[in-house]
């Protein structure tokens, strides 16, 4: 609205009945970005809230693990044993080089 203010423009929406030129239109639209404003902050605050009380509750967040744990010791095994290629032990357990990755990657931290 100030970059429209700025170049001479007005804006006046036909549809909610409101004029911006006006001193009474423009306390109209501040009060709507002030309550856009509010309710965008208490959606953050409660979503917040709410992952906060799924990580104390002992919820972890993402996307189910592909494989079993079985299967990501063998990815790992197969990996550290250097007689196989990432393609190779990607297309046995059906999944992706990207997906290997952060198995080992995980198994590595575990470690450390």
């Amino acid at each position: 609205m100030t970059e429209l203010e700025k170049q001479g423009i007005g804006f006046q929406s036909l549809q909610e009945e409101i004029n911006a030129t006006t001193s009474g239109g423009k306390l109209v639209l501040h009060i709507f970005g002030a309550l856009a404003e509010f309710e965008r902050n208490l959606i953050k605050e409660r979503t917040r809230a709410g992952l906060q009380a799924a990580r104390v509750g002992g919820r972890k967040g993402g996307r189910p693990k592909r494989l079993s744990s079985q299967q990501e010791s063998l990815a790992v095994d197969l990996y550290r044993q250097k007689k196989h290629s990432i393609g190779e032990i990607c297309s046995t357990l059906g999944i992706t080089k990207p997906t290997h990755c952060a198995y080992v990657r995980e198994a590595a931290q575990r470690s450390d």
